[in-house]
């Protein structure tokens, strides 16, 4: 799954990286080192620009907030609780399929968080213990440096009890898209602890390499057949992971440091 991560490229730095041809300076997000649901986030997509002549799609950088609101709902409370959409049935959920065939969009990060879950944990259950171990937090990042483009949807949705003219009458909301963790080995890997990104967590943000950026964003690639293709993970061993403080399990810290590899797990904490 992807339940926190973190940006903190500027919005300059990830014009050049997509070709993005039009973002709004006042949309400018400070660089968040731990982005949990509900924050707004960067989102690349192609869209027509609104109000504008020309209905050719233009590369764009917007913000979105993360957690995905369907066009149908009611409210907007379900919202953060649908930050994740599984790539296997993304096509079929109601809450998804609309936004797969034409909502398309890019989540620039610098990599993503997960914890470790522990075969302690289980153990502990089954003894009726209450108090379990502390998971241990990794920070998952392409091993070369460069941006991890996780594949999103995005949606709008319309606040009916506001005038349309109100600044908060729309609301355009997001949502990663998970796949199955990979079984191969890391490209780098830390001294102790998992070998593999399944290691980690059974899932994992669906990573889009550049030779599929076009063809995810584009919308009037509908056919659902067709985007399916899409939806296959990336060539295995281009990604690094290592131990990361646990000071990131509280959404209240955030900085560089929380990106600051360990020598290996904290005390007291599972692998």
């Amino acid at each position: 799954m992807c339940g926190r991560y973190a940006s903190s490229r500027r919005p300059e730095g990830l014009a050049g990286i997509f070709e993005i041809e039009k973002w709004d300076p006042e949309e400018t997000l400070a660089p968040d080192f731990n982005v949990a649901p509900t924050k707004e986030v960067y989102a690349v997509l192609d869209r027509p620009v609104k109000d504008a002549a020309d209905r050719s799609p233009v590369r764009q950088l917007r913000t979105l907030k993360w957690g995905l609101v369907p066009s149908w709902s009611k409210t907007p409370e379900g919202g953060a609780r649908m930050i994740n959409a599984r790539a296997e049935t993304v096509s079929e959920k109601p809450s998804y399929r609309r936004a797969f065939s034409s909502r398309r969009c890019i989540l620039p990060a610098d990599g993503y968080y997960e914890w470790v879950t522990g075969v302690g944990e289980r153990d502990l259950e089954v003894e009726g213990k209450k108090k379990r171990p502390r998971k241990q937090p990794y920070f998952v990042t392409p091993a070369d440096g460069s941006v991890f483009a996780m594949a999103g949807l995005y949606e709008f949705w319309r606040d009916r009890t506001l005038p349309d003219e109100h600044p908060l009458a729309w609301w355009v909301t997001c949502t990663v898209i998970t796949t199955e963790a990979e079984t191969a080995p890391l490209a780098v890997a830390p001294d102790e602890g998992p070998r593999s990104l399944f290691d980690i967590h059974p899932r994992m943000p669906l990573m889009l390499t550049p030779d599929r950026w076009d063809a995810w964003l584009d919308p009037a690639r509908t056919d659902v057949d067709d985007l399916k293709s899409l939806l296959a993970p990336p060539p295995e061993g281009l990604m690094r992971a290592y131990p990361v403080s646990t000071s990131v399990s509280n959404v209240r810290n955030n900085g560089p440091e929380l990106l600051k590899e360990l020598e290996g797990p904290e005390e007291g904490t599972l692998f």
